[in-house]
C-alpha cells in the first residue's frame, strides 16, 4: 500500500513541471493558487476577455491542494444548507443559490465536453444509504428539505437502493441526479493546458508570502497587479492576516486495486454513481474510471494552530479504519487489496458558510468549500470573473458573494472545539447503531455543523 499524492496522481506518473517565478512580475490578475478555483478564474476571466494578462502562481505543482487528492464528486451539494441560507439571506437567495449549483454541475460537465478534457465525467448521480432507523429518519428528513428548495432527491425502499448499490444492512436510502464522478486531477490538468493555450502564464514552485492590494509577494519576486485572486483554500490559514479566518480539517481516502466484473456484479454502480450514508461522520465513494472504489472520510484530528504538515503515521491508521468501514458495506471485499491511501486538508469556515468575493481595493477571494468544492470552484471562477471584470451577472449577486464568516477562536480554543466536535460525531454514530434510536449528539450536531 503507497502513500503517494493521491490516486489521481498516479494515475499520471509524467505530468511536465513549470517553471517557477523568475523575478519580479506583472499582470493584469494575479491568482493565488494553482488549484480548480485558480484554473477556473483563470478560465472564465480569458472567455471574458482574451486580452487579459493572468499569472497564476502556485506553491507546489498544480492540483497539490484539495483539487487533485478529493474524492471527485462533482455535485450541487453545500456545507450549509437551504433552510440556513433562507435564515441568513432570505428565502429568493437561497433558491436561486441552490438552482446555481444545480447548474454547475451541468457547466462543469458542458466545459469537460467543449474542450476534450478526458476526466471521466459520468452524470450518475448520488445514492445515500440509511442503515439504521436514526439514519433513515435523516434521509426522509433530508429529500423533505431538498424538495422544498427544488432539488430532485427521491426517497427509496431497500429494493429501490439495491438497484443503485448493495451493500449490507440497508434499509432505505435516497438517491439525487444533480452529481458527476470525475478523475479530479485529469479535470485540473486539461484545466491548465487550456488557460496555458490561451496565453495565461502559470508558475510552479512559487510560494506567496504575503498578499496586498495591487501586489503578491513571494519567495521568487513581487508581483504587481490590478487584480490579485485568493485560492488557496485551507492554505489560507497560513497567509499573513489570514490565520483565523479558515480552518484546515482533514480528510483521507484509500483506493482498491482494480475490481473484477464479478465484483462489480455484487456491488453495482452501474451508472458510475457516487455514494454515501446518513451517519454523521461523513464517508463518500466512487467507483473510478479504471474499476476501483475510491473510498474516504472525515473525521482525522485537527493540528493546533492549524498546521499542516505530513501525517504517515496517522494517515495508515485512518486507511486501515477506513478499509473496515469499505469491508462492513460490502464484504465482497474482504480479500480485495488496498493500493493506495492519502489526505489532505479541507478548508472551513467558523459558520460552516462559504464564500466569494471582490473588495474594493481588488483583492478577490474565495473559499470555505468544506468537502464540497469541485462545483463551487466552478462557481467560484465564474463569479470571480464577472466581479473583476465588472459584469453585472446573476452570479455576482448570489447570497455567497460577499459573504464574511466569523474568525475561528484563538488556540487552543479552536482545537478544543473542533476535537470536542469530531469525537461528539463519532460518539453519535456509534450511539444510533448500537440503539437504532438518534443520538441526542446528532440535532446538536447538526446545529453546530451548519446540516
Amino acid at each position: 500500500m503507497t502513500a503517494p499524492l493521491s490516486l489521481w496522481f498516479d494515475q499520471l506518473p509524467d505530468l511536465a513541471p513549470l517553471e517557477p517565478l523568475d523575478g519580479d512580475a506583472q499582470a493584469d490578475v494575479v491568482v493565488v493558487g494553482g488549484g480548480l478555483t485558480g484554473l477556473w478564474t483563470a478560465y472564465y476571466l480569458l472567455e471574458s476577455d482574451p486580452s487579459l494578462d493572468v499569472l497564476v502562481i502556485e506553491a507546489e505543482v498544480v492540483g497539490f491542494g484539495a483539487s487533485g487528492r478529493n474524492g471527485g464528486w462533482c455535485s450541487a451539494l453545500l456545507p450549509v444548507s437551504g433552510d440556513e441560507l433562507a435564515r441568513l439571506h432570505g428565502r429568493d437567495a437561497a433558491a436561486a443559490m441552490r438552482a446555481a449549483m444545480r447548474d454547475t454541475v451541468v457547466e462543469v460537465g458542458g466545459v469537460a465536453a467543449a474542450e476534450q478534457i478526458e476526466c471521466g465525467f459520468a452524470f450518475g448521480g448520488t445514492v445515500t444509504l440509511a442503515r439504521n432507523r436514526p439514519q433513515l429518519e435523516r434521509v426522509a428528513e433530508g429529500v423533505s428539505t431538498d424538495a422544498r428548495w427544488g432539488d430532485e432527491s427521491h426517497l427509496l425502499g431497500a429494493d429501490g437502493v439495491e438497484e443503485h448499490i448493495r451493500a449490507t444492512s440497508v434499509v432505505g436510502g435516497s438517491y439525487t441526479p444533480d452529481s458527476a464522478r470525475i478523475q479530479p486531477l485529469r479535470l485540473v490538468r486539461g484545466l491548465l493546458d487550456v488557460v496555458l493555450s490561451r496565453g495565461a502564464r502559470v508558475a510552479e514552485g512559487t510560494r506567496a508570502l504575503r498578499l496586498s492590494p495591487r501586489a503578491v509577494v513571494t519567495d521568487h519576486g513581487i508581483v504587481r497587479a490590478r487584480y490579485v485572486v485568493r485560492a488557496t483554500e485551507a492554505w489560507s490559514a497560513h497567509l499573513a492576516g489570514s490565520g483565523r479566518e479558515v480552518a484546515p480539517v482533514y480528510s483521507h481516502m484509500i483506493a482498491t486495486e482494480p475490481l473484477p466484473p464479478e465484483v462489480w456484479a455484487q456491488i453495482g454502480l452501474d451508472r458510475a454513481q457516487t455514494f454515501t450514508d446518513a451517519r454523521n461522520l461523513i464517508v463518500y465513494g466512487q467507483r473510478t474510471t479504471d474499476d476501483r472504489i475510491a473510498f474516504g472520510g472525515r473525521g482525522a484530528p485537527y493540528h493546533v494552530g492549524s498546521s499542516i504538515r505530513p501525517e504517515h503515521d496517522q494517515a495508515r491508521a485512518t486507511a486501515a479504519h477506513l478499509a473496515r468501514e469499505l469491508v462492513d458495506l460490502f464484504p465482497v471485499l474482504e480479500r480485495a487489496e488496498i493500493t493506495h491511501h492519502w489526505g489532505g486538508p479541507l478548508g472551513v469556515h467558523r459558520d460552516w458558510h462559504p464564500s466569494v468575493g471582490l473588495d474594493d481595493d481588488g483583492i478577490g477571494w474565495a473559499g470555505g468549500y468544506v468537502g464540497d468544492g469541485v462545483a463551487m470552484t466552478n462557481l467560484a471562477g465564474r463569479t470571480l470573473a464577472d466581479l473583476i471584470t465588472g459584469s453585472d451577472s446573476e452570479l455576482t449577486r448570489l447570497p455567497w458573494v460577499g459573504h464574511r464568516s466569523p474568525a475561528w477562536e484563538p488556540e487552543p480554543l479552536r482545537w478544543a472545539g473542533i476535537t470536542a466536535t469530531r469525537k461528539a460525531t463519532t460518539w453519535a454514530d456509534r450511539t444510533e447503531a448500537r440503539t437504532g434510536h438518534a443520538s441526542r449528539w446528532s440535532g446538536l450536531l447538526e446545529h453546530v455543523l451548519g446540516h
